[in-house]
């Protein structure tokens, strides 16, 4: 029983990191390419937005490892 409880705690995990990397580069990108076509400058605002994404989905992957392990 603890083996199957273990199962569902890492695919929980694992699907809290992939919707919050995948959330956070995709809002990253589009708020990238919206500041483009205000600002006119075509692919700055993408590159920034697609790292600043980044560098917050890996932030809040960490927070949520973090989180995860701390209730063991």
């Amino acid at each position: 029983m603890k083996s199957r409880k273990n199962a569902w705690k890492a695919m929980s995990l694992y699907s809290a990191i992939l919707a919050q990397l995948t959330g956070s580069v995709l809002i990253g990108i589009f708020a990238g390419r919206w500041l483009d076509g205000i600002w006119n400058s075509e692919p700055l605002g993408l590159i920034v937005g697609l790292l600043i994404g980044l560098a917050a989905g890996i932030f809040s992957m960490l927070r949520t490892v973090k989180y995860f392990d701390s209730e063991e």
